[in-house]
């Protein structure tokens, strides 16, 4: 606290030389003239003193006959002296205040958080229907509002915080992940779901936990075709359907099927040669609008365009809508390659895998394969037949139709009970 009045009132570095300088240190403290930080270099002294406490020293000096010279000048005084001989400086610098001041009353940035089913430019859209958008007030802002129209306007939204830090809006969500119920409290998947074949196979493996199952195991079946019913029959004595009881079908099934895959790479292969030619231009933006600065005109036929942009923060969260950055334009040339046998070896390889990996993140299993490859003077060309295992059904609304003449299950149910 001590140096920060002494900041305000200005303080100097002297020098002090003479014959009685220890004198004069004595005096000071008579006078009540503080003096701090005391270096003794031999001849001289130096030491620290207040601006008022130097114009007091003058009638010491003489009656001790030392003499005193300022070495450095510190404290807001002798800022203010030097800041009156710069007033563009001054100026400039109180217009940066008062746009600082004026911008920050806006929001420049806005940062969704926990968004998973909704995409961000889903969001976003919204928020700019609602009147929220970047470059907007502040004071226009109502965040308990915001946050009670995103959960009514959104059914998979259960909870919301909306919270503003400095020039960011912050949104942070919640989805609902249970499925929807209909009025009975039953999910309204499990109102009579057939599992289907989603494609071409021979029924490899079968297990089934709910509904009628319609094939067996070895069974070849077309895509679309019924494996399991969602409609479970409820028979009469006498071995007639009475009424189908509807659930949602449920089975372990995998469908084993033949697939071929075939992938081509030429040889020859274009290349870009960069040329070492280079131009460095500045770029600067405001909000949506940008502008490059560069020297000269770009008369390379092909470059690239490279470089990175920043916005401008003052502070941790208080952003401005002004970017800035560099960007770097590379002259090239195309130029005609010829692959190595072993770089066309390493790409085929590459390919095998790419296909091996894109059927394993579909759960699908290589239960058998022959792969080969056919070489000529222009590209190479993988030949891949495999013989898969998956699960590849889906569950699809039951075609089976109540019967006609009799009551629907629920009614079925009570006169049951009712007997």
């Amino acid at each position: 606290m001590l140096h920060w009045i002494q900041y305000i009132r200005g303080y100097v570095t002297i020098k002090v030389w003479g014959y009685s300088t220890e004198r004069l240190l004595n005096l000071c403290g008579n006078h009540d003239i503080l003096v701090w930080d005391i270096v003794s270099c031999g001849d001289y002294a130096t030491m620290n003193i207040s601006v008022k406490g130097f114009f007091a020293l003058k009638p010491l000096l003489k009656k001790t006959g030392t003499k005193a010279t300022v070495l450095k000048k510190y404290g807001l005084p002798f800022f203010m002296s030097k800041m009156q001989k710069r007033k563009i400086f001054v100026a400039g610098f109180v217009c940066c205040m008062i746009f600082w001041i004026l911008m920050s009353g806006y929001i420049w940035n806005i940062k969704i958080e926990g968004n998973y089913t909704l995409t961000e430019d889903v969001l976003l859209d919204y928020l700019e229907k609602q009147g929220v958008h970047v470059a907007m007030k502040k004071s226009g802002l109502h965040l308990e509002e915001l946050e009670k129209a995103l959960r009514e306007d959104h059914d998979i939204i259960t909870w919301t915080s909306v919270q503003l830090k400095g020039t960011t809006l912050f949104i942070y969500i919640k989805e609902n992940e249970m499925p929807d119920y209909d009025q009975t409290g039953r999910s309204e998947e499990t109102q009579g779901m057939d599992l289907v074949a989603s494609k071409p196979g021979m029924v490899s493996y079968i297990i089934t936990r709910s509904g009628v199952p319609q094939v067996a195991l070895g069974d070849t079946v077309a895509a679309g075709d019924v494996l399991v019913s969602g409609a479970v029959p409820v028979y009469n004595e006498d071995a007639t359907i009475r009424r189908y009881r509807y659930v949602e079908a449920d089975a372990d099934i995998k469908l084993m099927y033949t697939e071929s895959r075939s992938v081509k790479r030429d040889i020859l292969y274009e290349e870009k040669e960069y040329s070492g030619r280079q131009k460095k231009m500045f770029m600067f933006g405001i909000n949506d609008r940008e502008w490059n600065l560069k020297w000269g005109r770009i008369t390379y036929a092909d470059y690239d365009i490279s470089g990175e942009q920043k916005q401008v923060r003052l502070l941790d969260r208080l952003y401005l809508p002004i970017f800035y950055g560099t960007k770097i334009v590379q002259e090239y040339e195309m130029v005609r390659q010829r692959h190595t046998a072993d770089e066309m070896n390493a790409i085929m390889q590459e390919e095998w895998h790419k296909i091996i990996s894109t059927l394993e993140e579909k759960g699908v299993q290589i239960t058998e394969k022959n792969v080969t490859i056919k070489k000529n003077e222009t590209n190479w060309v993988l030949n891949a037949r495999m013989q898969l295992e998956e699960e590849a059904v889906r569950l699809v609304p039951t075609k089976t139709a109540p019967v006609e003449g009799v009551p629907d299950a629920d009614s079925a149910e009570e006169e049951d009970t009712a007997r």
